[in-house]
């Protein structure tokens, strides 16, 4: 028997709400008529919704929220006590707007207790919003933001390691190759370059179609990032890249649809070779850094793959997996 929702007696719903099955609405929260709420959904003390709102299946609401016009909630949601969301960037009283900044919320994310949510923000699907953070832009997918305003430290599902610990044991720690030492994420390769000291200086080699699994058509360098920013952030289609961090030191996140992990790139004879779909990411950025980046193919915008969700249909249909059922996605 399907089990029916439940609204508390000291709780207020509006005519004209929409409340799902199963779903839980507790003392003296007041919902209005426009909104809708999805399946089995957790609606705490004290949480306001307003006309224009619309909650997915499994959110969870805790106290003291007040989610007003234009928020849009996925599924399998988390907000927690007191978070703040606002949709007018410049309010005024008596003063209103004619079309509200809309805000979303996606699958899976995760929103701490007392974060702020700004107007027109996108938390996308599996991130996770640290307490007390304010957020100011777009949060990638998987990512994990602190601080005011909020930055990404690191990416849910994503365990760190140094390229030197992944290679530690491998035949290439002692014999390089174009096949370099594998990674945990489908094709992507380490590698460990020689590194030669004398009294005039060090010097690291590596040659093209041997440690370098492909012939370049261009390179270029990155530098002088602030360490909050990411760079990178797409896929893509046919080219080929390979990463050294020659000064100072960045984190790479690579992702194939699968599996994602990070890599800590501290070294100017360590490297990362990318190769076609896959999704990565560099952050975490050194004040000294400067990232050299070998690419297989001359810039071309249409080989870009920049929205996580369209990288991952693409994925899912070479691999025949779902690409909504995905083990990254399993895994909240």
């Amino acid at each position: 028997m399907t089990e029916k929702k439940h609204i508390h007696s000291h709780a207020i719903v509006e005519p004209g709400a929409s409340i799902g099955t199963a779903t839980n609405v507790w003392a003296f929260a007041h919902v209005l008529g426009g909104a809708r709420i999805g399946a089995e959904c957790n609606i705490c003390d004290h949480v306001f919704i307003e006309n224009d709102v619309v909650l997915g299946d499994r959110v969870t609401v805790k106290c003291g929220v007040q989610l007003w016009d234009g928020i849009t909630i996925g599924d399998d949601v988390f907000i927690g006590p007191n978070a703040t969301f606002a949709n007018d960037k410049f309010p005024r009283s008596k003063q209103y707007l004619a079309q509200v900044a809309r805000t979303s919320i996606r699958r899976g994310a995760s929103i701490g207790a007392g974060a702020v949510i700004l107007p027109g923000i996108v938390i996308a699907e599996d991130a996770m919003v640290g307490a007390g953070a304010v957020v100011t832009k777009n949060v990638p997918p998987h990512a994990i933001v602190v601080g005011n305003p909020a930055r990404v430290v690191g990416y849910t599902n994503a365990s760190p390691n140094t390229v030197q610990g992944l290679l530690l044991g491998t035949a290439a720690s002692s014999e390089f190759t174009k096949d370099g030492a594998p990674s945990h994420v489908n094709g992507v390769r380490l590698y460990k370059f020689p590194l030669i000291k004398d009294i005039r200086g060090s010097l690291s080699v590596g040659e093209f179609q041997k440690e370098i699994p492909f012939d370049a058509a261009r390179y270029f360098l990155v530098f002088d990032v602030p360490s909050k920013e990411l760079r990178g952030e797409h896929a893509h289609h046919a080219c080929h890249q390979f990463l050294i961090c020659v000064h100072g030191s960045c984190a790479v996140v690579a992702d194939d649809g699968n599996v994602r992990q990070e890599y800590m790139l501290d070294a100017p004879n360590l490297g990362i070779y990318l190769p076609p779909l896959t999704w990565g990411v560099q952050y975490k950025y050194s004040p000294d850094a400067v990232l050299l980046v070998f690419a297989s193919h001359v810039y071309d915008a249409d080989d870009y793959i920049r929205d996580y969700s369209d990288f991952l249909r693409i994925a899912a249909s070479l691999s025949g997996a779902d690409p909504v059922s995905s083990p990254i996605e399993q895994k909240k």
